[in-house]
């Protein structure tokens, strides 16, 4: 697998980690996340991305692996202009909304200030 992504959590939003436990989900926002949306973020240090994320490839947070199960049809776009995806741990095949990521998880993914997350096709 090639590595296409690489970012580095800068802040936490108060109540991101309430949306992992609350709703199974994450969201990923650049520096310039709007301030209503900043408190349910965790802003990363990077919206580089070098290849296509892809059913079947991967997520990585610190070194917690999830295979990406379903990408929506503006993941790419809002990663590479914003910083901007919805990670979601639900496992689905089929894909929810445009900006969403899907994986499958068995158990929560933890993250804090300094996680590293990367995507791998």
């Amino acid at each position: 697998m090639t590595k296409i992504f690489e970012a580095r959590v800068l802040k936490v939003g108060p109540e991101a980690a309430g949306m992992i436990k609350d709703a199974n989900m994450l969201i990923l926002f650049g520096e310039e996340a709007p301030e209503d949306l900043a408190e349910y973020c965790y802003k990363i240090d990077n919206k580089k991305l070098s290849g296509t994320i892809t059913k079947g490839g991967r997520l990585l947070i610190d070194n917690q692996e999830f295979p990406i199960t379903a990408v929506g049809a503006v993941v790419e776009k809002n990663l590479k202009n914003l910083g901007h995806i919805t990670i979601s741990f639900d496992g689905s095949n089929e894909g929810s909304l445009p900006g969403t990521l899907h994986v499958q998880a068995a158990k929560p993914a933890v993250l804090g200030i300094g996680s590293v997350i990367q995507l791998f096709s």
